[in-house]
């Protein structure tokens, strides 16, 4: 894993975690509604994909092929899930917030002019 591939994004961050809410429903639409509605963030199919097939190239998450459906034309879902090295990312990247975060009141660190 290169020294790039040890941090999260916060995109890749908000996608993982709504694998990990959907559990075995984590499939494109569902995330992209999931976004929308819980972190008001309109995603573009394209960029959800990219960022999912990132993660999966990382190892952060695996996809699988659901069965194909007559309502979505003969194709298959493709679901995915959060693999293990992917929770410990996640983990790191919120232990890495808390400790920036920590003695900064929300007030003190909005309020600073840059």
């Amino acid at each position: 894993m290169s020294e790039k591939d040890k941090f999260l994004g916060e995109f890749e961050q908000m996608t993982m975690l709504a694998l990990l809410h959907l559990e075995n429903e984590a499939y494109g639409a569902a995330i992209r509604q999931l976004l929308a509605e819980q972190v008001d963030r309109n995603v573009a199919i394209g960029a959800l994909y990219s960022t999912l097939e990132r993660l999966e190239r990382k190892g952060m998450v695996e996809s699988r092929l659901g069965e194909a459906t007559a309502q979505r034309g003969g194709r298959a879902k493709r679901y995915f899930k959060v693999t293990a090295q992917g929770h410990n990312a996640l983990k790191r990247a919120r232990q890495a917030m808390d400790t920036l975060w920590h003695g900064l009141s929300i007030r003190h660190a909005l309020s600073q002019e840059v």
